[in-house]
């Protein structure tokens, strides 16, 4: 998961406050939204539960290969629209290969 600062939901100092809001949504502008992650493929079976506190039901899961073999399980690899709350389903192809991982981005 990605580290940027949470904005406190109440400060005491409105002008620190307001500082940490702005610093947030300039943020988001640049494309810092805390929606990302990172995962494997488990070997040998032909699906991977990924645990992300921020994935719910209506969340729409994008993949990013980041080796050659994930490259190359692309094509066989896709996350079903049953995601659920708190994590999401990838299924793939049974390989044996242990270096299958992709980056992810999680909206809704």
């Amino acid at each position: 998961m990605s580290n940027y600062d949470d904005v406190d939901v109440y400060l005491f100092d409105k002008d620190e406050w307001l500082r940490k809001i702005a610093n947030a949504v300039n943020g988001i502008m640049d494309g810092k939204i805390n929606a990302t992650g990172t995962f494997t493929l488990t070997a040998s079976v032909t699906s991977t539960v990924v645990v992300d506190r921020r994935c719910g039901t209506n969340s729409v899961v994008l993949i990013t290969p980041t080796t050659a073999n994930a490259a190359g399980a692309l094509a066989t690899t896709y996350i079903p629209s049953t995601t659920i709350k708190n994590q999401f389903t990838v299924t793939h192809a049974n390989a044996g290969t242990t270096d299958r991982t992709f980056n992810y981005a999680i909206l809704g």
